[in-house]
């Protein structure tokens, strides 16, 4: 039994990159799957029966992993020595500050019953998502441009977006939510 990898792009032998080839990682995923499967350890010992079991439960997380671009691109920060910490409401990025002011007061607005909110709301919510599509443009182009030179400035720059994108993303999901749940509620 040889040791399990423990870097997900060593398990799959796949060069450190940020941009792969989903259909080939599928393939590869596959290929390991059987190989590595339970069901064929049945009859072995204890210990190989665990390996399968391991080498199953690291596989499952890195194919999980690696299929998306952004916990790819996280997963590789990771990997480079980068932080990568949860967007908290105090960090908000400079460029959002005037957005998020509105939103919140939107936010209450609708909360507090007034309806003529919805049209603030959805209008942000439409803004919001505009505004993470950009940044998943800008990644891919800076995922490029990483895979090409290996500059670590280009991985801090990858890191600032991915910030940026995290709380696009729970902009729009705080709009979603609110939305559908004054939807909902008895008027």
């Amino acid at each position: 039994m040889e040791p399990i990898p423990s870097n997900y792009y060593d398990l799959f032998g796949l060069e450190h990159r940020l941009a792969l080839d989903p259909r080939d990682l599928e393939k590869r995923f596959y290929s390991l799957s059987r190989k590595f499967h339970p069901d064929l350890y049945t009859l072995k010992s204890p210990e190989e029966q665990q390996y399968a079991l391991d080498a199953t439960a690291i596989l499952n997380d890195a194919y999980r992993t690696l299929r998306d671009p952004l916990t790819r691109a996280e997963y590789l920060l990771k990997e480079n020595g980068f932080d990568i910490g949860e967007q908290g409401s105090k960090n908000v990025p400079p460029e959002l500050l005037e957005e998020v002011f509105e939103l919140n007061m939107a936010l209450e607005e609708l909360r507090g019953g007034d309806e003529e909110a919805r049209a603030a709301l959805a209008e942000a919510q439409k803004k919001f998502a505009g505004m993470r599509d950009d940044i998943d443009r800008e990644l891919e182009t800076k995922f490029a441009e990483y895979d090409r030179t290996r500059n670590r400035d280009v991985l801090s720059e990858i890191r600032g977006s991915l910030n940026r994108r995290r709380y696009v993303r729970n902009l729009v999901n705080e709009v979603e939510k609110e939305l559908v749940e004054t939807t909902d509620a008895p008027r």
